[in-house]
Order: structure tokens, then C-alpha cells, then sequence
């Protein structure tokens, strides 16, 4: 039978779940309300559509690595005490596999790449019917392996923070390591000062000179206090100009030049939840609501 907008709206009405899930249902089930609440339930997309107003921000990050690419990725639940089940730990692995085979372009593509017969979203979904909260597949990133160089790895905290760091220039996987523990403690947002947009110098300026005028310094001194602090900006924003958190003497930049003139061409530095806003839940809350489950 044809299947009309009534139908799909009805269908969603019933069941919470995507126009293009009740559209696929219907065309399964020729149409049957009854069979395609079914088919939707089987493939966990009702239940899981009931579950994706819930704020996801707790999780892992995971970190797979090839011969010439790695792949980091950051998977979100609702509470800390799902993101340490040994099935949320699988499923987080699984994902990471996949992007790492399936290299999508976009968090879209990948979605709707095919895992184990099926798609991602639906992969997704399913588990989120198995493990009974709102699961989301945030982001992530690939970066090449380049030519005689090496990919610097590192998960803190088991994985509430992952970097990955590409390195040309050396093979010193010890180096790529201690690299990707000082992004993970520093948190940087560039390379290198030359990566630094203009607009963001600029605006980081005229703060640092409001400032100084506002301390009450006379205005002659305040350009060359200002430079000063711009100085201090950009070794607390790019990696390069930072001080090596094992041995503060030592910048990041001197660090690469006492191996081979070393450099790092990208990185990608994932902390679960940041950027999301939290619902406010104490302790025993969250333990209550997960005994009810």
C-alpha cells in the first residue's frame, strides 16, 4: 500500500522515532501500524527515540591505530556509571574500529556507513536499547601516519581525555607519547603562532590593552606590556612555544629540534563532555535512578 505523510506522522506520534525510521517501518511492513511499532522496537529506534532528549555527557574516548592511519572518537552516555559497563566499553571500541576501516568524511558519512550488516545509527541505536540509556556518537578524527614519522597516542584518565598526534620527521614513539601527554595536560588550541587566526591575536589585544589602561598605567608603556602579554598569550595557546610538562626548562619547540628537527603536523585532543551542558544530578540521585532501571 502507499505510504502517506499521515501514516509516517501517526507512526512517529506513537512511537518518538525519526520521519525516515516510520517511513522505512511502514515500507517494511506494507504499512501496518501495529507490525511497524514492532519492527521499530526490534531495531530499539522507539526506544531509543524516547531516550534522546536526555542530556549525554559522560562517556569515553577510544583510540584505534593501523599502519598508516589512527582514528580517535568520543562516545557519550548519560552517566559515568554506564560509561565504565564493560558493554558501553565494547561498544565505544567497536565504533573506533569502524571509523578507522571506514575512514567517513563527515560525521554524517558516518552514521550511515554499514557496521555488521547495518548502519551506524542503527548499530547505535541498538544499544542504547540494550544498555537502557541515550547513547551519542559525538565526533572524531583521523590523522595520517606520515612517511617516516609516527603517531603519538594517549588516554587519560581511562579515556575521559584522548589525544592523537602526528609527528614527521622521527620514529621515536616515546617522544609521540610524551607529546600527546603534554597536549592532554595543556590543552592547547594550536601548533604554532602562525596558525593563530589574526582576528583572535587582534581581539586578544584589545583586551590585554583595556587591561593595563584599566591598572592605571600610563598609555606610552601600555603597547609594550601589551606585547609582552601577547607573548604569554600564544605559549599558553600553541603547543610549540609551551613549556614541556616533564621538564619545564624545556619548550615543546626545543623538545622536537633535539630529535631530528621533528615537527608536529596535526593533532586532536577529544575531553568527554566538554562543550555540553550538564544536567545538575547529585550522587544518590543518579545512583536511585539507575537502581530503577
Amino acid at each position: 500500500m502507499a505510504i502517506t505523510a499521515q501514516l509516517v506522522k501517526e507512526l512517529r506520534e506513537k512511537t518518538g522515532a525519526g520521519m525516515m525510521d516510520c517511513k522505512k517501518a511502514l515500507t517494511e511492513t506494507d504499512g501496518d501500524m501495529e507490525k511497524a511499532i514492532e519492527y521499530l522496537r526490534e531495531k530499539g529506534i522507539a526506544k531509543a527515540a524516547k531516550k534522546a532528549d536526555r542530556v549525554a555527557a559522560e562517556g569515553l574516548t577510544a583510540i584505534k591505530i593501523d599502519g598508516e592511519h589512527g582514528a580517535l572518537i568520543e562516545v557519550n552516555s548519560e552517566t559515568d556509571f554506564v560509561a565504565k559497563n564493560e558493554n558501553f566499553i565494547q561498544f565505544t571500541d567497536a565504533i573506533a574500529s569502524h571509523v578507522l576501516a571506514a575512514k567517513p568524511a563527515d560525521l554524517d558519512a558516518a552514521l550511515a556507513s554499514t557496521i555488521n550488516g547495518k548502519s551506524l545509527a542503527e548499530f547505535i541505536n541498538e544499544n542504547i536499547a540494550k544498555i537502557g540509556e541515550n547513547l551519542t556518537f559525538r565526533r572524531f578524527a583521523i590523522l595520517p601516519n606520515p612517511e617516516n614519522g609516527v603517531l603519538g597516542h594517549y588516554l587519560h584518565m581511562g579515556g575521559r581525555i584522548g589525544v592523537l598526534v602526528s609527528i614527521a620527521g622521527t620514529t621515536d614513539e616515546e617522544l609521540a607519547k610524551d607529546i600527546a601527554m603534554h597536549i592532554a595536560a595543556t590543552n592547547p588550541r594550536y601548533i604554532a603562532r602562525d596558525e593563530v587566526p589574526a582576528d583572535v591575536v587582534e581581539k586578544e589585544r584589545e583586551i590585554l590593552t583595556q587591561q593595563a589602561l584599566n591598572e592605571g598605567k600610563p598609555a606610552k608603556i601600555v603597547e609594550k606590556m601589551v606585547e609582552g602579554r601577547i607573548h604569554k598569550f600564544f605559549e599558553e595557546v600553541c603547543l610549540v612555544d609551551q613549556a614541556f610538562v616533564k621538564d619545564p626548562d624545556k619548550s615543546i619547540a626545543k623538545l622536537l629540534k633535539e630529535h631530528s628537527d621533528a615537527s608536529v603536523l596535526k593533532f586532536a585532543r577529544f575531553e568527554v563532555g566538554e562543550g555540553i551542558e550538564k544536567k545538575e544530578e547529585n550522587f544518590a540521585e543518579e545512583v536511585m535512578s539507575q537502581m530503577k532501571k
